[in-house]
């Protein structure tokens, strides 16, 4: 008998399957593969090797940095005891490979160059950074407002303000003293945020890699998100950031829907990430968009990109198993973005959970309605 096209919230989950099956048609959208453990070879990789692998030098060039940085460090020790009070840091160009060692007191500049440094006399330092940067801190909070660091480099405080925020830079410090000479304004179209934030679209972790479909609290009013039932079965255990669940329901196939429980450090939000596109989309309801509809989608492996609903009702006969009830889109996805946000204006619509095609050339995704898994188990999405 075919079953329910209707999310039981009595099933057995699928398998976390790791092989990359979405080149083939009608292939699950398959969890990414997890990054290996570091082998005994890889923990003996040494500095220099490393270096070469992550900035792209020569091992000559390599060893000739270290061995630069090792020089500067002496000179550094040397620099900062002969400016004494005056020692403002210091700063290493990998560029150069020289160490340019900051003075707020120019009568300093020849003792710091008799112990084989650049000087270089700034008004601040990073004592005066320091003093700022706490300044800033005791200060009222101001929306778009999302961080300040010290620059030691340019003598000056960095206050990056979120793109068209409308932050009010000014009241922010007015309110903690600082003269606005002594800090640039940049703007940033990012967002900070604690890695156990629960935000549709990132990537939690169970053996390989899926998505967070949507924020959601269980029947019981517990913390936790909707995603793909073949991404886990019910038991297994999730981390997303310093955050921890576990797969409460799971039902694939048939339908292919889970929710994960948190257990601890879980933070639910109304968000879905737009990755490359900026900032956030918002999550209100889950009323269903019309056919015909545009629809965008979340998910770790290739971010947000959008599309059509061109069909619901779909049965795909997955190699895995059959899913039925199944919504036809027109945006592509690739393994890894199982079980990602599908939303359509601020209306979460469903998970993803397979399909043909990637990223590169396009392709046919399909994802389960959310709705069905709500109803069933007692769901309420995070709106607010």
């Amino acid at each position: 008998m075919r079953p329910s096209p209707v999310v039981s919230a009595i099933g057995t989950g699928a398998l976390a399957f790791g092989m990359v099956l979405a080149a083939a048609p009608g292939a699950l959208a398959a969890p990414g593969p997890l990054p290996q453990s570091p082998s005994p070879e890889a923990e003996a990789v040494s500095m220099q090797e490393a270096l070469e692998r992550d900035l792209g030098l020569t091992p000559f060039e390599a060893e000739e940095l270290l061995t630069a940085q090792d020089t500067a460090t002496e000179v550094d020790e040397a620099a900062a005891e002969a400016a004494g009070d005056a020692y403002g840091g210091s700063v290493f160009d990998t560029d150069s490979m020289e160490l340019t060692v900051l003075v707020t007191d120019s009568t300093a500049v020849e003792a710091v160059e008799a112990a084989g440094a650049e000087a270089e006399v700034v008004s601040h330092g990073t004592e005066g950074l320091d003093a700022i940067v706490q300044d800033l801190n005791e200060a009222d909070t101001e929306p778009g407002v999302v961080g300040w660091y010290p620059d030691v480099e340019g003598d000056t405080v960095v206050l990056e303000v979120l793109e068209g925020s409308g932050a009010d830079v000014d009241a922010l410090l007015a309110d903690a003293g600082v003269d606005a000479s002594a800090v640039e304004v940049t703007t940033t179209s990012e967002q900070p945020e604690m890695y156990a934030n629960i935000i549709g679209g990132l990537a939690y972790y169970m053996g390989g890699r899926c998505s967070v479909g949507f924020p959601a609290t269980n029947a019981s009013g517990q913390p936790g998100f909707v995603t793909a039932g073949h991404c886990g079965n019910v038991g297994t255990r999730v981390t997303i950031g310093n955050g921890r669940g576990v797969f409460e329901r799971s039902v694939f196939p048939g339908n292919d829907a889970a929710f994960v429980r948190g257990t601890s450090n879980f933070t639910l939000t109304n968000l879905v990430s737009r990755y490359n596109s900026g900032g956030y989309a918002t999550v209100s309801g889950s009323s269903q968009a019309p056919i015909g509809s545009s629809v965008c989608r979340s998910g770790s492996t290739t971010g947000w990109h959008c599309g059509t609903i061109q069909a619901r009702g779909q049965s795909v006969s997955y190699p895995q198993g059959t899913v039925y009830n199944m919504t036809r889109t027109s945006v592509c996805a690739e393994p890894g973005d199982s079980g990602g946000s599908f939303i359509s204006g601020t209306q979460a619509q469903g998970v993803t959970s397979g399909g043909s095609g990637n990223c590169t050339w396009g392709g046919t995704t399909y994802y389960q309605e959310v709705n069905p898994a709500l109803n069933a188990w007692g769901i309420q999405l995070r709106t607010s």
